[in-house]
């Protein structure tokens, strides 16, 4: 079944290719960086495009976060710097609980300025011995003096160090929790995550008795798992849309250099391994994106009830994105293999995409258990 882009998609494309472009002397440095490039978020910021993470009351640009729009723009982004994609997603990924479980002081303090790019949000959900596991969190909420108190540790959080608060999970007697924790509030502190193979701003955050107001909750006592699930049916999607921007800005690149390489008297593209290589990825490159977008355009009909197919995206898209890019090294030779091009930061930034947001094997168990409830 095709699936077609409406004007109003088309146009989304053009502002964020717009913006791709606006970024491109930038992007290998910005991709370099552990730590927030100034020029991207300015870039990021002018575009207004931000404002897709928020409901029009608060700033937003529709009435509700689109899932699909999200997906296009991370898709161009993607392809033109992580950076920049990584900085655009964790606006949405690190707010949209406040969209749907915030107060209306909550939302109407801070979306506002995550529309704008005024501040930076973060999700603060892993720890040390808690990744796909979430029930195995210990960071601690106590009621105390009226207020609350918070004590624990997260690991591995994008955007640390640079975010202006963390929606962060943590424990009580009535189960899982989230609380929004403001990055300058006594006690938060932040040091840098091992480097990853594609640098990313990221860090460990400990709470030391970080004392906050009863308001500081975020829905109910107890109740998180349903904030976190709605965050991910908005936002996981849009992972499968980056893993299609990097696959296809990958093979770009491939295709280039075969056309203009040649070897034992022709181009590489006229020899048969080589433009199986190419065919084969470009197969995968577009029934990645038709799932995905189908999954997309689910998801902003019924986000929860769409969780598994855009869960199903997730898995083809980054899966496919990592053999893509892989095919298109080997189709590069040792072009390929050079350090900082183009080739190679999609390389490096293919892999943790099959491991955050759900890694591939944990997606496919839920996958697998609809499945067989369906049958």
């Amino acid at each position: 079944m095709w699936f077609g882009l409406g004007p109003a998609e088309r146009a989304l494309q053009e502002e964020a290719r717009a913006v791709a472009a606006s970024v491109a002397d930038i992007a290998a440095e910005a991709d370099a960086m552990s730590e927030i490039h100034p020029g991207i978020r300015e870039a990021l910021r002018a575009s207004g495009l931000s404002a897709l993470m928020v409901p029009a009351a608060y700033g937003g640009r529709a009435e509700s976060v689109d899932p699909l729009a999200v997906c296009l723009v991370r898709e161009v982004f993607m392809r033109a710097s992580s950076h920049l994609d990584s900085m655009f997603a964790l606006q949405g990924i690190g707010s949209y609980a406040i969209t749907v479980g915030g107060t209306d002081e909550q939302r109407a303090q801070w979306l506002p300025r995550v529309a704008s790019l005024e501040v930076l949000a973060a999700l603060a959900l892993t720890e040390e011995q808690a990744g796909s596991d979430l029930k195995n969190v210990a960071t601690t909420v106590v009621e105390k003096d009226g207020g609350l108190l918070l004590r624990g540790a997260k690991s591995f959080i994008s955007n640390a160090g640079a975010a202006d608060f963390y929606v962060t999970l943590v424990t009580e007697d009535a189960g899982l929790s989230l609380v929004l924790v403001p990055a300058d509030a006594p006690g938060v502190s932040v040091a840098p995550s091992p480097e990853l193979i594609a640098p990313h701003v990221l860090g460990e955050v400990t709470f030391d008795d970080v004392a906050l107001p009863p308001e500081a909750r975020l829905g109910a006592p107890g109740k998180a798992m349903r904030l976190v699930l709605s965050t991910l049916a908005v936002f996981r999607v849009s992972v499968a849309g980056a893993a299609c921007g990097l696959a296809a800005g990958a093979l770009t690149e491939a295709a280039r250099h075969a056309r203009t390489r040649e070897q034992f008297g022709r181009p590489l593209l006229k020899h048969g391994p080589v433009a199986q290589l190419l065919a084969d990825s470009w197969n995968d490159v577009e029934m990645a994106r038709l799932l995905t977008y189908q999954a997309a355009a689910a998801a902003r009909s019924d986000a929860a009830a769409a969780l598994n197919r855009s869960s199903m995206a997730k898995v083809a898209a980054t899966e496919a994105a990592s053999r893509v890019v892989d095919r298109c090294v080997q189709v590069m030779g040792r072009w390929g293999l050079i350090a900082n091009s183009p080739i190679e930061r999609y390389y490096r930034q293919a892999r943790p995409m099959r491991v955050y947001e759900g890694a591939s094997e944990v997606l496919k168990l839920g996958i697998a258990k609809t499945l067989c409830d369906e049958v």
